[in-house]
């Protein structure tokens, strides 16, 4: 592992995203979906991806010089960098010019459980002739967003940054990203394609679905025999802490209002990385994570509540 067990303690340098920006459109609805007819709903348009959020919570939690790299639509791509930038983060956005902008519309219930319908749009569009060397001149981590390892072209350029940073000795951390996809991808598919990772940091759903155990510290301990250091997210549960096939602490959530779980996982990798960045031991940054995915739930849409509209976000009801 480059970087030591530990991952990226003490590591001078930026944060590198390599990942995803897309449009998310949340709605929250009250009631029971109701097949057929009107559901009432709340609806609010935002800027999100995963890769995007983790950078945004990352930067909100003191991380210095944070940068992503991904594909949008030509036709937004000035929204999303003045968001972004925003947000202080640095955006190194390639303009598509035949694919939109991803979409995400998340479905969010009365308990703020939230349901995906993905049209991917540009993000599995990121090619190897959209890396540059020049994107880890200054970092100290590289992250990589899931979502990439599910289309080839973006694959391929996920598996070459991968490489780079490796080359350079920067340790490098992947969040699974999608348990149903992973699902139709193959399990066995995508850990060969996430190979080389220092740090995974999967939901206990992710954990569960990759080893085929139901127990989450299970789960998390037989990964941590796949990748030096394991950080399995649990919800209400908070996270495990596993390294070298065992679970070496249990970090209790934060309380929370929950009004929207989109992007918590991703509230907490950013928490978690910029706790790590800063020299905090992976407990003591899953406790970062913790604090950050409660505020995430908090509010609606993946990014801090004073971003989520920034851009011309707008929440609108609807029946």
């Amino acid at each position: 592992m480059t970087g030591g067990a530990a991952g990226t303690a003490g590591s001078a340098g930026g944060l590198l995203v390599v990942g995803d920006v897309v449009t998310d459109i949340v709605a929250r609805h009250r009631s029971p979906l109701a097949p057929a007819t009107d559901t009432a709903a709340r609806i609010a348009t935002l800027p999100g991806g995963a890769g995007a959020n983790v950078a945004c919570w990352a930067a909100r939690s003191g991380a210095k010089d944070v940068r992503i790299l991904a594909r949008v639509g030509a036709d937004s791509v000035d929204t999303h960098e003045r968001v972004l930038r925003a947000a202080g983060v640095r955006p190194h956005l390639v303009a598509d010019p035949a694919a939109p902008t991803g979409t995400v519309v998340c479905l969010v219930g009365a308990d703020g459980e939230r349901t995906f319908l993905t049209d991917s749009g540009a993000v599995l569009r990121l090619s190897t002739t959209d890396w540059d060397g020049e994107l880890l001149a200054g970092v100290g981590h590289l992250h990589v967003s899931g979502y990439l390892f599910f289309g080839d072209a973006s694959r391929s350029a996920a598996r070459l940054a991968m490489a780079a940073a490796r080359a350079r000795s920067i340790p490098v951390s992947v969040d699974p990203a999608s348990a149903g996809f992973i699902d139709r991808f193959g399990t066995d598919r995508f850990l060969a394609a996430i190979a080389g990772a220092d740090v995974l940091l999967p939901s206990h759903h992710e954990a569960a679905l990759l080893t085929g155990r139901s127990e989450p510290a299970d789960a998390a301990a037989e990964l941590s025999r796949l990748f030096p250091l394991v950080v399995s997210t649990r919800g209400a549960r908070g996270a495990l802490v596993a390294v070298s096939g065992a679970v070496v602490a249990r970090v209790p959530a934060r309380p929370a209002t929950v009004v929207d779980t989109t992007g918590a996982g991703d509230a907490f990798t950013g928490g978690f990385l910029a706790a790590r960045l800063a020299g905090h031991d992976p407990s003591e940054a899953a406790r970062h994570g913790c604090r950050t995915a409660a505020e995430a739930i908090a509010v609606v849409g993946g990014r801090p509540r004073d971003l989520g509209h920034a851009g011309g976000g707008r929440e609108v009801a609807s029946s």
